[in-house]
């Protein structure tokens, strides 16, 4: 059965595109995490600060709702002024001055002022000089002049005195017969609201009145409103300081982390792992922990493993040497043949060497790659005693094979695992007695299929049970020819079962006999189904 190599690369680069997708951040990822907090909560006090545009708006309603009031003032007082007698207008005029807080001046047609009521004696609309207020109004008067610039608020005309009545727009109005109103602008910034309506006899009835509690009212709202922006600025500043001592500080350790590893220092760097943060920052602290971890373990393999492949080349070159410095000095015919015959041990011995140390340092690699179709065990274990019945086998061991009555599926790579079973058999027989008996057993349990090959040798003490799976293990029947095994097998064994999820290790047999059990438990999958 052929791996399928373009499929898991094709399916790697989809993933890898499509995680780049996720990530990408465009412009926003050239900034800094800190900028980035600090510039969310900025935008969301902007929204907040929006309210004085709605203030304005208030502002605009409320003056509109008090020209309109002022309106109907004028038009209901110059209708009372208009049922007295000419003699007693100034009595009344006096009165409604007094009563509603407003100045009432009378023009004829002409424009000349007939009468009004400060003349009168009643000072109901004084405006404030600015030159004389307090340092607190003047800094309000600054304030409200900022803030209409920033909302864009619309600047009434100032308001100033003119003796000619033709002169206010809106006597001009009351003039033609209409009732008309304006809103003013105080020297002091407050809002005056003048308002006309016609009388009797070609005249005109005007009022003012400086509603300062409109101000007033504005300014105590933009003060409050003022508080509590500040208040959510700092609350902001601070809980945006608090995410990025919380989120960019222990990222930007875990970077330093990772660069120090980048440039070799992983034996030194300590990833910061987090105990106490169960988030995400949490769970990447511990992952790049377990991976620096897994990384200085990875390392530490690599150097051990090349000081064991410097060593066990080291004897057969020393071997080979030896063997061709005396070929040159030795005479003796049978003499040289022998020392041939070393040398070509030697070599082969190098070649095994080389093979099993070539694929025992690029097994990990090419698992991580390989592409698990379903196999089923049984078959392959069976495929595995034939051929090896059809070559013969020596010392008259015999080959046992029990097998379950279904199927045994795994998700596996065929030649790796066939690999495997080779090593665990050779090793059998080369432990087995003459005469033994190999047995090959495959049993099926839920969702776990076990495998075990049993011989009847010496076995393996239970001390040295992990040991045979190192590298270089030389631990070797006494009738073996000295360098047919280079003491990678079980190790590559091992490596081999671990890629698939699996395990191997060394039991005792379960008749309690002598001899030496090796188990390989996989995991099961099942068969597919027919559409």
């Amino acid at each position: 059965m052929a791996p399928a190599t373009d499929s898991p690369r094709n399916e790697t680069l989809s993933e890898l595109r499509e995680v780049g997708r996720d990530l990408a951040l465009r412009w926003s990822g050239q900034i800094s995490l800190t900028r980035r907090i600090l510039a969310i909560n900025i935008i969301a006090l902007l929204m907040l600060a929006g309210g004085f545009f709605y203030l304005d708006s208030y502002r605009s309603r409320v003056l509109d709702a008090r020209a309109a009031q002022a309106g109907r003032e004028a038009r209901l007082i110059a209708e009372a002024v208009g049922t007295v007698p000419p003699s007693d207008r100034n009595t009344l005029l006096a009165k409604l001055a007094r009563d509603t807080g407003t100045r009432i001046r009378v023009y004829a047609r002409s424009g000349a002022l007939l009468a009004d009521s400060r003349a009168l004696g009643v000072r109901t609309m004084v405006l404030m000089d600015p030159d004389k207020d307090p340092a607190g109004q003047r800094i309000a008067r600054w304030l409200d002049a900022g803030i209409d610039i920033v909302v864009g608020a619309a600047r009434a005309p100032l308001y100033r005195e003119r003796r000619n009545g033709r002169r206010w727009p809106d006597v001009a109005g009351a003039l033609g017969g209409a009732v008309s109103t304006t809103v003013w602008r105080a020297p002091d910034r407050t809002p005056v609201i003048t308002a006309a309506a016609p009388l009797d006899g070609g005249a005109a009835l005007m009022t003012a009145v400086n509603a300062r509690e409109v101000t007033k009212i504005v300014r105590v709202e933009r003060f409050r409103l003022s508080v509590v922006l500040l208040i959510t600025t700092l609350v902001s500043v601070l809980l945006s300081l608090f995410l990025a001592r919380t989120i960019v500080r222990p990222i930007r350790r875990l970077a330093r982390a990772a660069v120090r590893v980048r440039l070799g220092r992983a034996r030194e760097v300590v990833v910061p792992r987090l105990p106490d943060r169960r988030d995400e920052i949490g769970m990447l602290a511990r992952a790049l922990s377990d991976m620096s971890l897994a990384l200085r373990a990875r390392i530490d393999a690599t150097e051990s493993f090349a000081a064991d492949v410097t060593h066990e080349l080291k004897n057969p070159l020393a071997s080979l040497r030896s063997a061709v410095d005396a070929l040159g000095r030795v005479e003796d015919p049978g003499l040289r043949e022998q020392l041939r015959a070393v040398v070509r041990d030697d070599v082969r011995r190098l070649d095994r060497l080389i093979t099993d140390i070539s694929d025992a340092s690029r097994l990990d690699a090419q698992l991580s790659r390989a592409h698990f179709d379903p196999l089923n065990l049984v078959a392959l274990l069976r495929g595995l005693v034939d051929q090896r019945l059809a070559r013969g086998v020596e010392r008259g061991i015999r080959l046992r094979f029990d097998s379950p009555g279904e199927p045994a599926l795994v998700p596996a790579e065929g030649m790796r695992l066939e690999r495997v079973f080779e090593n665990l058999i050779d090793n059998a027989l080369s432990f087995s007695p003459d005469n033994g008996v190999v047995a090959i057993g495959v049993r099926v349990q839920g969702d776990q299929v076990t495998v075990s090959v049993e011989d009847d040798g010496p076995g393996v003490p239970e001390e040295a049970r992990e040991a045979v799976f190192q590298r270089f293990h030389s631990i070797r029947p006494a009738t073996e020819i000295f360098g047919q095994h280079s003491g990678l097998g079980l190790s590559i064994a091992r490596t081999i079962v671990e890629g698939h999820g699996g395990t191997v290790m060394a039991e005792s047999r379960e008749d309690r006999l002598s001899g030496a059990r090796f188990v390989v438990r996989l995991s099961r999958t099942e068969p597919a189904s027919d559409q």
